[in-house]
């Protein structure tokens, strides 16, 4: 939340909480069963546990209002899956990406970073979209698509030659492959803001603004350890 309010009005903010819309009789309304609560140290906690009301008193700046938990499964939004073959001399990569949100949606700034071999060398790459790069620091091959639309699929791969002497024991496959991106007027945990206004009686004006944005988390595919040590390729 960000606020940029002057002097200190007292703000109130309405969700679709399954909790407070059941004890008003509102069954039938689309709402969510937020569990594990907790909120920022301007909120007011007694309302909140006495009749699941949200007051407070906003502080300057930008801030990490509430987090909460849903005890619901939801499929990745964008899911990655990785095959990998290796030979003696090199080693080829085939990469499916498919975003499980709705067409209507696009998700920006997807970036879907793949561990390679740490001797790898010679890196070759082709896909049907975006750009792959190479980052020889991390040994991770960077694949990166600026919009993605929902129920889309695409595919990359990725070609390197190795060294003819390898160590059999080679630990750069023990990493995960990582998934960044934000998906802009989408929530996935179906939370909604009903309302957001201020309380104050003296006329105060202002002006609220909600936006929507889903981003990735700590999203990690791990690979195998032994992936590399096959000779057909393997779904990971």
């Amino acid at each position: 939340m960000k606020s940029f309010l002057s002097g200190m009005p007292e703000l109130k903010l309405g969700l679709n909480d399954k909790v407070l819309y059941e004890a008003r009789g509102r069954r039938n309304a689309k709402t969510v069963d937020m569990e594990d609560v907790r909120f920022h140290q301007c909120v007011r906690h007694s309302r909140f546990e006495s009749n699941r009301t949200i007051s407070f008193i906003p502080p300057d700046g930008e801030f990490d209002f509430m987090t909460y938990r849903l005890d619901s499964k939801v499929r990745p939004l964008i899911w990655v899956e990785c095959q990998i073959e290796t030979h003696p001399t090199r080693i080829e990569y085939l990469v499916k990406a498919k975003s499980n949100f709705k067409r209507r949606s696009t998700a920006n700034n997807v970036q879907i970073s793949v561990p390679v071999p740490y001797d790898a060398d010679s890196p070759k790459f082709k896909s049907s979209v975006g750009t792959v790069g190479y980052d020889t620091e991390a040994s991770m091959m960077i694949w990166k698509i600026q919009s993605f639309p929902g129920q889309k699929q695409y595919i990359m791969r990725g070609h390197f030659g190795l060294p003819s002497i390898r160590d059999e024991e080679d630990a750069s496959m023990d990493r995960a492959l990582d998934v960044k991106f934000e998906i802009p007027y989408f929530t996935i945990s179906g939370v909604q803001v009903r309302y957001l206004k201020i309380t104050e009686k003296s006329g105060y004006k202002a002006l609220p603004w909600v936006r929507y944005i889903t981003r990735n988390g700590n999203y990690q595919i791990r690979l195998s350890k032994n992936q590399n040590k096959k000779k057909k390729i393997k779904n990971i």
